[in-house]
């Protein structure tokens, strides 16, 4: 099955469908120079798939991408951000 993250920037979200049903999502808030990851959420059916990873790891290439400093005030961001230190880069320093 393919996934596919698609990147809502009205709704600040990022979204994950994978078949029918809730998509995984990725909410968060735009503050001037820097972006708040506010929560993942992974419908019920679709954990232990790895949709988390896919979708946060999507999330953080669009917003390197974008330029954003990251704040992850979600746990499963930053826990994602520490096992990936790639993205340390990323991160707002204030």
């Amino acid at each position: 099955m393919s996934h596919r993250t698609i990147h809502f920037p009205g709704k600040q979200r990022f979204e994950l469908r994978s078949g029918p049903g809730d998509p995984a999502v990725i909410s968060y808030r735009q503050h001037g120079d820097k972006v708040i990851i506010e929560h993942t959420y992974v419908p019920e059916r679709l954990r232990g798939k790895g949709i988390a990873a896919s979708i946060t790891q999507d999330a953080l290439l669009e917003a390197r991408r974008l330029g954003w400093k990251i704040v992850p005030d979600c746990s499963y961001m930053e826990s994602y951000i520490q096992r990936h230190p790639e993205f340390n880069t990323l991160l707002h320093k204030p």
